[in-house]
């Protein structure tokens, strides 16, 4: 290890304090220190590379340090690093909001900071469209078990994990855990302001899909009902799932559509809550604004590089490589079913997870993930599920290559 390398480890073990981390354990802990990345590869201070293999936590799309994202930041630099959205415009902002609606079939467009706001910001509108309209008895939400929504204390209230959420059980807004639709069914919807899921595939919840049509059933319910659908498309947004968002796979539109993590192709904290004409409409007039906002709400910088992130996700190759993408991995995976320490494995596009046989407790997660970094190809568990999510922007040959790193630190 060299000087600089055990300086800046240093200063983190005094300093630092990690999230989702054992910090009993990470103190003195030898871990790679980061300090570049190009396309699907980081590489640490020491020289070495790693595959980046669950996209720096799910958020990259196109590659590290992509020259259209680079540029587009660059050049926004230099006219406006950011200005208050409060009683202002910024033209990033506006092109941006006008774009994702039109993408997502959504109407208006409301910016935050990260996966977590994009649900609090939701929550939030709803409460307050239910209370203008006198809907007092609406003031409940459903969410799914084993669901997770993000980490302010809205957002985790409806998450369906206990080892993350059991220490503020009871403090968010009234909540409903539910299995499926069977159980959704047998609620009383006046009771009910809205529903969250994340489409398709939960993704705390070991990379789960949901099953085909679930969805749109879902979608069905809710219109019968009265009952809001929001989406949580922050995982899923963005191709992951072989369409630029997960619901358009079953030709939903939901009231609040959440995006964040790949918005801006993973290069800066950006998110954006989409919702419909009908709810927007309902907070104009006195003692209808919505009070709700953060300092760096529609960040230029940050916008810039999320319009530029687009052009690239709207080209036509982009949703041919991520079906082409799915493709291989599904092969991959198929080997991997195979072999005696796999349990199962997951898909839905070019997500997945490989269930390990273990007791459920994360120590077998935790080891192959282990022997995959020292093989140089870098995720995480999610107990014994190991996560296989790389960048968009990986080639079939990039994704053979990790596939027999797969396999590799598996036999």
């Amino acid at each position: 290890m060299n000087s600089e390398t055990r300086q800046w480890l240093e200063a983190d073990w005094d300093f630092g304090w990690h999230p989702f981390t054992d910090q009993s354990q990470w103190e003195q802990s030898e871990v790679p220190v980061i300090v570049r990345g190009k396309g699907v590869y980081l590489y640490d201070s020491e020289g070495k590379r790693y595959f980046d293999g669950n996209s720096s936590i799910w958020t990259n799309i196109h590659g590290h340090s992509h020259p259209a994202l680079v540029a587009a930041i660059q050049k926004q630099s230099e006219e406006l690093c950011h200005s208050s959205y409060l009683g202002l415009a910024n033209a990033p902002a506006s092109e941006l909001g006008r774009r994702l609606c039109g993408a997502a079939g959504m109407d208006r467009c409301f910016f935050s900071d990260n996966g977590s706001t994009a649900i609090e910001a939701a929550l939030r509108m709803e409460l307050q469209w239910r209370y203008q309209r006198g809907e007092t008895g609406r003031r409940g939400f459903v969410a799914f078990e084993n669901g997770y929504h993000g980490d302010t204390l809205g957002a985790a209230s409806l998450g369906g994990v206990g080892r993350f959420f059991a220490s503020i059980a009871g403090m968010g807004p009234d909540l409903t855990l539910a299995r499926d639709l069977v159980e959704l069914e047998a609620l009383d919807p006046e009771r009910i302001a809205a529903v969250v899921i994340e489409p398709l595939i939960q993704g705390v919840n070991e990379m789960r899909p949901w099953p085909p049509g679930m969805l749109r059933k879902l979608r069905e319910w809710c219109g019968r009902t009265g009952v809001h659908l929001i989406l949580d498309e922050v995982m899923t947004g963005f191709g992951r799932t072989g369409e630029l968002f997960a619901c358009q796979r079953e030709e939903v539109r939901p009231d609040y559509l959440c995006l964040a993590k790949g918005l801006t192709g993973g290069c800066l904290p950006l998110a954006a809550t989409l919702t419909t004409a009908e709810i927007y409409e309902d907070f104009k007039g006195p003692g209808r604004t919505f009070y709700y906002g953060h300092s760096y709400t529609a960040n230029p910088l940050g916008c810039a590089v999320a319009l530029a992130s687009l052009d690239l996700c709207e080209h036509q190759s982009f949703l041919e490589r991520i079906r082409k993408g799915a493709e291989v991995m599904g092969e991959t995976l198929a080997q991997l079913d195979e072999l005696s320490l796999v349990k199962e494995t997951r898909r839905c596009g070019m997500v997945a997870g490989v269930e390990l046989v273990g007791d459920r407790q994360g120590a077998k997660g935790k080891e192959a993930c282990l022997r995959l970094r020292g093989l140089g190809l870098l995720t995480r568990p999610i107990l014994d599920t190991v996560v296989w999510m790389p960048p968009l922007a990986s080639s079939e040959e990039e994704l053979r290559e990790m596939g027999e790193l797969f396999v590799q630190a598996l036999q």
